[in-house]
């Protein structure tokens, strides 16, 4: 069946005529004061059976009124929204942000069963380890998902931590741990890398703090600028990074 006939399918299966939907969706027009929300019966079945593409607003009345969720009819009309993570990749977003293009995807495509051999200590293929993949709802993950954790993304013309952040990672952040750490450190490995949102955006980077100020402080060979700023007035530390996903190819090295 093509869209507009599951549409129809699911108008059937409630029992509802379309002047009910029409009625249904009248009632969340007024409702939500936007007449954008309504579906008169000659765009319903022009819908159901002209191949029309519903507007937004149309999509969200048809999943209240077929109690359906809104992700399954986009699906109908091949608008995968699990895939958004996947695809991501298909722009390039020049500043830092915080990420939440997964926190609308239904399902996961994790490892199901890993080859017992599995040592964590050694550097291992996990593509010749990983025996099953599989769909999951990730409602069934949410059981490992630790609260204090947020998720953000280098900027790729974000050179502060270069090279030991390079510009398009995704970084975990423990939200938990937002107070500067000061110290002396054995080597810049050790140094915690902090996720900082300014009032020019957000940045990723070291951070010291002195009095009523924090120093954003780059890597020495990024030959990016430092900035001193007022805390908390012009800068929030989010967390520190505790987890790195970082991809080794296709990225540039800063203009000189």
């Amino acid at each position: 069946m093509d869209a507009g006939q599951k549409l129809r399918a699911l108008r059937d299966l409630l029992g509802l005529s379309m002047r009910q939907v029409e009625a249904s969706s009248g009632a969340l027009a007024v409702r939500h004061k936007n007449s954008g929300y309504a579906i008169p019966l000659s765009r319903l079945s022009e819908i159901e059976n002209k191949g029309v593409v519903p507007s937004a607003y149309r999509f969200y009345s048809l999943a209240v009124i077929y109690r359906r969720d809104l992700r399954e009819l986009l699906g109908y009309y091949g608008m995968d929204v699990n895939q958004m993570a996947a695809e991501a990749d298909t722009s390039e977003a020049p500043n830092s942000h915080l990420s939440t293009v997964l926190d609308y995807a239904g399902l996961a495509n994790v490892p199901l069963r890993v080859n017992p051999d599995f040592d964590p200590l050694r550097t291992s293929h996990l593509g010749s380890l990983i025996e099953e993949w599989g769909l999951v709802p990730l409602a069934s993950l949410s059981q490992f998902a630790n609260p204090n954790y947020t998720y953000g993304y280098v900027g790729t013309e974000d050179f502060m931590m270069y090279p030991i952040l390079l510009p398009g990672s995704f970084v975990q952040v423990d939200e938990s741990r937002n107070k500067i750490m000061e110290g002396s450190w054995r080597s810049e490995y050790e140094r915690p890398i902090y996720f900082v949102e300014t009032r020019q955006g957000y940045k990723c980077c070291w951070c010291s703090l002195k009095n009523s100020q924090i120093t954003l402080q780059p890597h020495p060979l990024s030959s990016e600028p430092g900035q001193v700023l007022r805390y908390p007035q012009e800068a929030e530390v989010i967390g520190q990074v505790v987890g790195v996903a970082m991809r080794l190819r296709d990225w540039r090295l800063p203009a000189q």
